[in-house]
């Protein structure tokens, strides 16, 4: 295959600031990474003609063509099977699985097949697919349309998994997954789609997509979250803020690996800390974060770390998600009950 290179156009586009939804983002992120390497393929369920039902993909098969931007048959495991293929034959492929619970009928492709076989060749073969789900609740969706599956795939050893909050990190950090030589799960949160942030083209910020970054400081309690938490979790700290109350919020960005610099350095700043997401809690990435702060900051902390998820229940219909997800006042509650200790 020839050597791609970067068109002008592409180079123009990259260039200068501008607001955009993460939807719009995400678009912008994947066409610089197809117009960057002709080994770049999309391929999921209805997005080629349509967009996706997010519209994420909206434009790129008129733009690269049928053979780089691929309408699927609703099968995810094939999607996923056909994309380890891809890339043993060398090339870079995209999956997007259209719901976060429609993930389940490929799990044992990307768990027992994807994960482990740059293991099986002892390094030798990289297997760089990308697999994006848009997860989590906030839209109204009907069931297996609103799940948070991403400690599932945090516990799986041989995955790296990211979730961007804004839409300057949607941007870059689905062209590092892209970039990388390992299986990325690369988990959009849905809710956040249509929210505008500003996208610097021409400044990546982190050198790497799986560092923690401190959005918001504070002195008080520290906050921790990934994707759309992270809003929550600063809508929560301006609140506090009218009270009287520092707190430090902390965007994961990487759920695997986790970077814990940050997270630990945070925790023995404020001596307290308090863990969000919008998953169950039971046996969950937010329960490994407490585990390790709570294990290497002991004598730092003042309370115990503590945490607010969603219930150990599936996700309700949608006319009661606002009791299920976590919220700012659930947020608050868990900081006061954090500083009366």
């Amino acid at each position: 295959m020839a050597e791609s290179t970067t068109s002008p156009a592409a180079t123009e586009r990259a260039a200068g600031t501008e607001t955009l939804t993460m939807a719009k983002a995400l678009n912008a992120g994947l066409r610089e990474a197809l117009a960057g390497d002709d080994r770049v393929l999309l391929m999921g369920e209805d997005i080629g003609t349509l967009g996706g039902v997010f519209r994420v993909t909206e434009g790129l098969q008129a733009e690269f063509g049928t053979g780089r931007v691929l309408d699927t048959p609703l099968a995810e495991a094939g999607i996923v099977g056909t994309a380890i293929g891809l890339a043993m034959r060398g090339f870079r492929p995209v999956c997007e699985i259209q719901f976060d619970g429609f993930i389940y009928p490929g799990f044992d492709q990307i768990t027992s097949q994807l994960a482990k076989q740059t293991f099986r060749h002892e390094g030798t073969q990289s297997f760089p697919v990308v697999i994006r789900v848009p997860y989590g609740g906030h839209i109204g969706a009907v069931e297996h349309h609103q799940e948070s599956p991403e400690a599932y795939f945090a516990h799986t050893a041989g995955l790296r998994v990211m979730s961007p909050a804004t839409s300057h990190d949607a941007y870059w950090m689905i062209q590092q997954a892209i970039a990388s030589n390992d299986p990325v799960l690369f988990f959009e949160p849905k809710s956040r789609y249509w929210q505008k942030g500003e996208v610097d083209r021409g400044d990546a910020g982190e050198d790497s997509p799986h560092r923690a970054r401190v959005v918001r400081t504070g002195t008080d309690v520290t906050l921790i979250g990934h994707g759309a938490m992270v809003s929550v979790l600063l809508q929560a700290a301006e609140l506090a803020a009218e009270e009287g109350t520092s707190l430090e919020v902390v965007d994961l960005r990487s759920l695997s690996p986790i970077d814990y610099g940050p997270l630990l350095a945070s925790a023995r700043k404020t001596g307290r800390v308090v863990v969000a997401q919008e998953a169950p809690g039971n046996v969950s990435v937010g329960s490994e974060i407490a585990a390790t702060i709570a294990e290497k900051t002991f004598y730092s902390l003042e309370a115990p770390v503590l945490r607010v998820s969603g219930y150990d229940t599936p996700f309700p219909p949608a006319r009661i998600e606002s009791y299920y997800l976590p919220d700012v006042d659930r947020v608050l509650e868990a900081v006061d009950r954090s500083l009366a200790y």
